[in-house]
């Protein structure tokens, strides 16, 4: 997913809460024709990769003839960039594909291009800016580099990317970045207290799950955090359990004295809790090649998402919640695996199942017969990379709140009353170039986190018309590991109704907030 680099500690910081609050963001009409969260309108910039000249990936072999660098004379390029990617990969042919990346550019410290680690940054040319990163692995090295030529807007650069295996071609395009600054006028906090900060001390904090007074955090590459709580001004750490060839947990979710954790190696991983402080794993449910990237539970019924081997939901019996059983599996019709990446998240709700399948849209599936999930309907947009979801009943009507996980993703309020057609009446968007990631129902309340825009908590009591009442900002660009991917800042959250939200944030860890009036 992205090259890591290991955070060894951070330095608590309370930042402070405004009471002051912007405008809300303007919201564009709802139609029922989804255009989807963005459009290919062609090349971002004129300028040109020539790798068979000179060198892949370096500065002459990009083509900058066509570049306007006047327009950089007022950019500082330093600061944290979410960039789109307009690429095509020759050996795939000359169809144009997208991708999600992100660069940063500092004076010091750690700077990345492309997520891999920045060794060569540059001005030249009147303005162009250089940016190039490289990493190897065994006998693979890869490198990939930008060269911004042009700056529309304050704080966006567009120009040519490249991507190189081995010295050659990967995949070459145009590229469009924005610098991600605070939204003009918007204080770090409006409605929202911050109680407390904890680093996780290693890998990438992901997911968050709450309950017996603890806190079960979980990282890419550093393993399981758990976190007495009793005290949130004070959370204090009991336990980091981490296994050997198994450190991508992803996901976590628990049942009475069972914790089921998402790993990417070994499947669902289930500890037994009933000493929360001290969990003790008692078995994991599948191979060396099952990947589970989410987890979900609902009663008796625990739900894996399992993006490989196959592409499918695991679903299991809980009724013995340390001792889950395999009742059957859920796919999506016309489900590819080379195109549709597989399952992301799940949502059970009044007997029906809605999986967010990424490429596949957001799928319907009865829950009527527990061994065989069958699909009742689908919603789909252009470039779909359908994500999470909340659902939830207003009066005769079923409304699930959907949000993607891309360029321009944002929160989608369908009615899916009628699940063979679900209808769009109403959205919700901030900044096209940060994405929405997860989010939590609580009562008429929705709480997202939202990347790069933080922890958001929105009003849905009218769902047509969800109105942002509160918000955090976790980004700060200069905190380690910001710009070394664009999946980057708030990423989970629980809202377990003790009066406290649960974050986590991929560099600053485990915040605890605090509604306030």
């Amino acid at each position: 997913m992205r090259a890591l680099s290991m955070l060894a500690a951070m330095t608590l910081a309370l930042m402070a809460c405004g009471k002051d609050k912007p405008d809300p963001e303007p919201q564009p009409p709802v139609s029922n024709a989804d255009e989807g969260d963005w459009e290919d309108t062609g090349p971002f910039a004129t300028c040109g990769v020539d790798a068979a000249s000179n060198a892949c990936g370096s500065l002459g072999s990009f083509d900058i003839t066509g570049c306007t660098p006047g327009q950089l004379a007022s950019l500082d390029p330093d600061g944290v960039y979410t960039i789109h990617v307009r690429a095509r990969t020759p050996r795939y042919g000359n169809t144009y594909a997208f991708s999600s990346q992100s660069m940063r550019l500092a004076d010091s410290g750690d700077q990345y291009a492309g997520g891999l680690p920045l060794d060569t940054r540059q001005v030249h040319a009147g303005g162009v800016v250089f940016a190039s990163g490289s990493f190897t692995s065994g006998t693979t090295s890869r490198r990939r580099s930008f060269i911004g030529c042009q700056s529309p807007a304050p704080n966006r650069l567009q120009g040519c990317y490249v991507d190189c295996i081995n010295s050659r071609l990967e995949s070459e395009g145009t590229f469009d970045a924005w610098k991600v600054t605070p939204r003009d006028g918007e204080p770090v906090s409006s409605g929202l207290e911050l109680m407390s900060e904890t680093a996780v001390s290693a890998g990438l904090a992901a997911d968050v799950y709450v309950t017996k007074g603890h806190a079960y955090v979980v990282s890419l590459y550093g393993g399981l955090f758990v976190y007495d709580v009793s005290d949130p001004a004070h959370p204090r750490l009991t336990r980091n359990i981490r296994r050997t060839n198994d450190n991508y947990w992803n996901g976590v979710w628990a049942k009475d004295d069972a914790l089921y954790i998402a790993s990417d190696s070994r499947g669902v991983i289930v500890f037994d809790i009933s000493t929360p402080g001290e969990p003790l794993e008692v078995r994991a449910m599948g191979t060396s090649r099952t990947n589970v990237h989410t987890v979900f539970v609902e009663g008796n019924r625990l739900f894996a998402a399992s993006p490989a081997p196959t592409g499918e939901v695991l679903v299991y019996d809980i009724s013995q919640p340390l001792d889950p059983q395999l009742t059957g599996t859920f796919q999506a019709t016309g489900f590819t695996a080379a195109t549709s990446y597989g399952p992301h998240d799940m949502f059970a709700f009044e007997g029906r199942l809605y999986v967010n399948f990424w490429r596949a849209g957001y799928v319907i599936a009865s829950l009527q017969d527990d061994a065989a999930p069958r699909q009742l309907g689908a919603y789909r947009y252009e470039h779909s990379n359908s994500h999470a979801s909340a659902v939830a009943r207003y009066g005769e009507r079923l409304i699930a709140f959907e949000g993607g996980e891309d360029w321009g993703a944002h929160l989608r309020v369908l009615d899916v009353t009628d699940a063979a057609n679900p209808k769009r009446i109403g959205e919700y968007r901030l900044r096209q170039h940060v994405s929405i990631h997860n989010m939590v129902l609580s009562g008429t309340k929705l709480y997202v986190a939202w990347y790069h825009e933080g922890v958001r908590v929105l009003d849905v009591s009218t769902p047509e018309s969800p109105r942002e009442v509160a918000h955090y900002n976790t980004f700060r660009p200069d905190d380690p590991m910001r710009g070394e991917s664009f999946y980057d800042g708030a990423i989970g959250m629980r809202v377990p109704g003790d009066g406290f939200i649960y974050a986590v944030d991929t560099s600053r860890g485990l915040l605890i907030l605090r509604e306030t009036p």
